[in-house]
């Protein structure tokens, strides 16, 4: 059945294009079989093409992107900007014709690398050899089918980017205020990363949702997002700001299986379609 109280708002929209970096606030976003377009499209790895993420690497955090026509332009403290392509007119592969096997948690996939220039910045700006990695051709990744909600469970799990386990996230402007009003210091949601922030429900009323609609795309709620230590790192300066708020959702809202505390959806989803800030969403019990 539908929700009895209609009004949920969408208030925020945010794309990641490099894991772990700034995220970038849209007015709208296409949503493509993998997600939002341009979400977790590149990826920072180590010598032996181990993920970084901010667990690791918070200063991350700083590195501030930028959407163009063609790419990205990033900036980081004491470099110069740099700018990175999308994909290639040949289909995806990189100008430097290199793949890289990366690990991303217990998942390997083959990327493409996008070359020395940017492995460069990027090792300056982290003060570590790294390299950037981007999804390509041969790139492919799925959700395991086990994580999602039975009733959103298809023959195969769908397509993710460099994402930790789902394609989009969301989460909602009363979740955080509950939040908020528990803790000594409010926190902003950039904490969270979301893709989709909304407004209009009751506190974690998104936990008893089973579909959301927008447009043409139809979102499943497939499971709750089990937080990590990046929700305690500043998402301006890239510091550990201590143990909040995990302390406080841990005395609340811990996953039933006693695994971690949970705070916004997961999502999955079907069709291709555009979200915008403003669009009242549909969703069901």
């Amino acid at each position: 059945m539908d929700a009895p109280a209609p009004g949920v708002q969408i208030t925020g929209l945010f794309v990641y294009p490099v894991k772990s970096c700034r995220g970038i606030p849209l007015p709208e976003a296409q949503v493509g079989p993998r997600g939002l377009q341009h979400d977790r499209e590149f990826l920072v790895v180590d010598g032996t093409g181990l993920f970084l993420t901010q667990r690791t690497a918070p200063e991350l955090a700083t590195i501030r992107i930028a959407l163009e026509q063609d790419g990205l332009a990033l900036e980081a403290p004491g470099t110069e900007k740099l700018r990175v392509q999308f994909d290639n007119p040949d289909g995806g592969r990189t100008a430097c014709g290199v793949q890289r096997k990366v690990t991303i948690f217990n998942d390997h996939a083959l990327a493409d690398e996008v070359g020395d220039e940017a492995a460069d910045w990027f090792s300056a700006a982290l003060c570590r050899p790294c390299r950037l990695v981007r999804v390509g051709a041969s790139y492919s990744r799925k959700v395991l089918r086990e994580k999602i909600a039975p009733r959103h469970r298809s023959a195969e799990g769908p397509e993710i980017s460099f994402t930790d386990a789902f394609p989009t996230l969301l989460t909602s402007e009363e979740s955080l205020a509950d939040l908020n009003r528990r803790l000594s210091e409010p926190i902003p949601m950039d904490r969270f990363r979301p893709n989709i922030v909304v407004r209009g429900c009751g506190p974690y009323e998104e936990d008893t949702w089973s579909t959301v609609r927008g447009g043409n795309v139809t979102f499943g709620c497939a499971t709750p997002n089990l937080r990590c230590v990046i929700t305690t790192i500043d998402q301006q300066t890239g510091a550990r700001d201590g143990v909040e708020p995990l302390r406080t959702l841990a005395t609340y809202r811990r996953a039933d299986e006693g695994g971690g505390v949970k705070f916004g959806q997961y999502l999955v989803h079907s069709g291709r379609g555009q979200l915008r800030i403003g669009d009242y969403l549909v969703t069901a019990l």
